[in-house]
């Protein structure tokens, strides 16, 4: 290397060390709050909070963000399976940030927080050091370390002692669950996903303090938020409006068509083979195939990963992971196992220790899933009375 590309080298550190050294904030800078609301995507379902700094004098107007990960497939799918899916801290204009919201049609909202020069100063300094790379990336959970989690938490290690954050000003306290829900349609996919997935702990009532996982949370619980004894927002704006369109879903490409269109096959199918005395092998497979390998998912995501969400899941009891593992045994025409009808009848036993479950709300599951144990109790139960006749026949 010639000694001109190390001094090239040497000067441009010290320009780089320069600008990124944290600068003091003038007196004329605001620091708010942004509150975006939610998008199409599932991930934007919840909408969006960030910081944004503005110091005319410095021509400054910065959005600390977050939110933002890295999609990069099949790893992100791996991360996020294992619960190991890692987020970072960005930094991007204001006009950008806009943009992007602009063309996905979602709204913005401002809150512009009350602070002296010094607390400016603190928590812009605490962002600056949150972004450098070996500071910005941080384990994502997504109800105790998400980006609206983060406007909180941010705010309480900047600011320190003098900030509080005023309990009592929510009309009523909502479940983890009844959270999610509020922002997703009960006939859908990813609302039948999701309480398939998520287990019984998401169904105690969250604090205040805890339902800002949700960033229309946040934007209500700063607006309920003290600093030295006043209040901490002192001006609330629109930014940008959003026209909602009406979303028209297909009934035809909904869980709820489909999981009636499988109820009514299954029963037709059961009444046919109750009345020619037989069985239909493929779909007995079928059916316990499905539902071992739904279960196996379960147990995967409740003991072999990080979330903390998916634990306690009660849905294991009516997706029960052993029929895997009958459902290869019971596609067979001969040599059906002797003890196969008192697996069925703890099958149908496990169904109605769901139901008491469902009904005390220990855990609460999809509406979607009723027309499911209707079938699956059904078929069980014609299966006991076939294999009950056709072993003691042998």
């Amino acid at each position: 290397m010639s000694i001109r590309i190390l001094f090239i080298a040497f000067f441009m550190g010290l320009m780089f060390h320069g600008t990124a050294q944290v600068r003091e904030l003038s007196p004329e800078s605001q620091i708010s709050v942004l509150t975006c609301g939610s998008g199409s995507d599932l991930y934007t379902t919840f909408g969006h909070s960030a910081f944004r700094i503005q110091d005319p004098t410095q021509g400054i107007d910065w959005v600390y963000n977050y939110g933002t990960f890295n999609f990069d497939p099949p790893m992100f799918y791996v991360e996020f399976a294992m619960g190991k899916l890692y987020y970072s801290l960005s930094k991007q204009n204001m006009p950008n940030f806009l943009y992007a919201y602009e063309m996905e049609n979602r709204w913005v909202k401002e809150q512009l927080l009350q602070l002296a020069p010094t607390e400016k100063n603190e928590l812009f300094r605490f962002l600056e050091n949150n972004y450098r790379p070996e500071n910005r990336d941080y384990k994502y959970d997504f109800f105790f370390n998400n980006c609206a989690t983060k406007i909180g938490d941010v705010l309480q290690e900047a600011l320190g002692g003098n900030l509080h954050f005023n309990e009592g000003h929510l009309e009523k306290n909502y479940t983890f669950r009844q959270l999610i829900h509020q922002n997703l349609i009960t006939n859908s996919w990813s609302s039948f996903g999701i309480d398939l997935a998520l287990g019984s702990v998401i169904d105690r009532t969250a604090t205040d303090k805890e339902h800002m996982f949700l960033p229309i949370y946040v934007k209500e619980q700063l607006g309920n938020t003290t600093i030295s004894e006043h209040n901490l927002v002192i001006r609330d704006r629109t930014i940008l409006t959003s026209v909602k369109k009406e979303e028209k879903g297909y009934f035809l490409a909904s869980p709820l068509f489909w999981i009636l269109a499988m109820l009514l096959f299954v029963l037709t199918i059961t009444y046919i083979d109750y009345k020619n005395h037989t069985r239909s092998r493929i779909l007995d497979s079928v059916l316990f195939f499905v539902t071992g390998l739904a279960g196996m998912l379960l147990v995967f995501l409740w003991f072999f990963t990080d979330h903390t969400a998916t634990a306690n899941n009660f849905n294991i009891l009516w997706v029960f992971p052993l029929n895997l593992i009958i459902g290869f045994i019971i596609v067979k025409k001969k040599n059906t196992p002797s003890w196969l009808p008192k697996y069925l009848l703890i099958l149908l036993g496990l169904l109605g220790v769901t139901i008491v479950l469902a009904i005390f709300k220990v855990q609460v599951f999809s509406p979607l899933a009723i027309p499911l144990w209707i079938m699956l109790g059904a078929r069980y139960l014609f299966l006991w009375k076939y294999f009950q006749q056709h072993i003691s026949l042998k």
